[in-house]
């Protein structure tokens, strides 16, 4: 199947005219069997980036959704005004009251709107924690297995609980990322990689009998991670031979400049505008 992906949104932009960036992401997914959207933003850029892109969120199938936080759903409501109802697919934790917490502050980062709000506007929710086919080849991986011993969770950020008592550490299980079983191989599109881009990818080749990728694009979370975590991403880059990788939004200036330095012409930069042929 052939597929081609363009980046969105995204905080920084790669192309000179008409787009803007954000800190968050969305990626538009189109293939002979359809269109998709995984994640939508903050909201500010997504419209304005689809027309100058000339990508129309019209033609949609379906909208993925990587996890609940405000920087990959905000553009919702803008979406789903330019499409109408349309399946949303997504995790049953997506709508978890989500906080960031550093140095006393306390920022919320959660979803922004209310799901009967966004169900006002045509969103019919799927929401689930195993593997799904949207389309044909298009896949949201569910929830992933946190594996390996070296990808940790974030500290700084937090749940307050259902019954709103209490504030504990968010274990992120709603965290999903996008499969595309294109006819150059698998093409895994990660949203933050809040699982653990490694623990992701051998999901990936796990669920869908896979022994290679052919490409990984998005939020790689790399921008947090360890010293050793970044090197055992990097083998596991080399160890499976993976052709592409095109990094974005929470993969950090320094890291990607460190991964640029290492895969050279097998690395590229997520921005807005990017595109990726499979």
């Amino acid at each position: 199947m052939k597929a081609r992906l363009t980046i969105l949104c995204e905080n920084s932009v790669g192309v000179p005219f008409d787009v803007i960036g954000e800190h968050g992401f969305a990626c538009f997914v189109e293939t002979g069997q359809g269109n998709y959207l995984f994640d939508t933003g903050q909201g500010y850029g997504i419209v304005q980036n689809s027309l100058a892109l000339k990508k129309d969120l019209r033609s949609i199938e379906a909208v993925m959704i990587s996890h609940g936080h405000y920087d990959h759903t905000g553009g919702l409501p803008a979406v789903l005004k330019q499409k109408g109802p349309v399946d949303v697919y997504g995790h049953k934790e997506m709508f978890a009251r989500r906080i960031w917490t550093k140095d006393d502050k306390i920022r919320d980062i959660g979803i922004p709107f209310r799901r009967g709000y966004l169900e006002s506007l045509g969103a019919r929710f799927k929401l689930g924690t195993e593997l799904v086919e949207v389309g044909t080849g298009v896949y949201l991986t569910g929830e992933v297995p946190r594996k390996s011993a070296f990808e940790k969770g974030d500290s700084n950020m937090a749940m307050i609980t259902d019954d709103g008592q209490r504030i504990q550490p968010d274990p992120l299980r709603d965290d999903l990322s996008l499969l595309v079983d294109t006819g150059k191989g698998l093409v895994v599109v990660l949203g933050c990689a809040h699982a653990g881009m490694i623990n992701i990818l051998n999901y990936a080749m796990e669920q869908l009998g896979k022994e290679r990728i052919f490409a990984v694009i998005g939020g790689t979370h790399l921008g947090f991670s360890s010293d050793r975590q970044f090197e055992e991403t990097l083998k596991f880059i080399d160890e499976y031979n993976i052709e592409h990788i095109g990094v974005s939004h929470c993969t950090g200036l320094e890291k990607a400049s460190r991964l640029h330095a290492r895969l050279g012409e097998r690395f590229f930069f997520g921005t807005v505008g990017a595109v990726l042929e499979g």
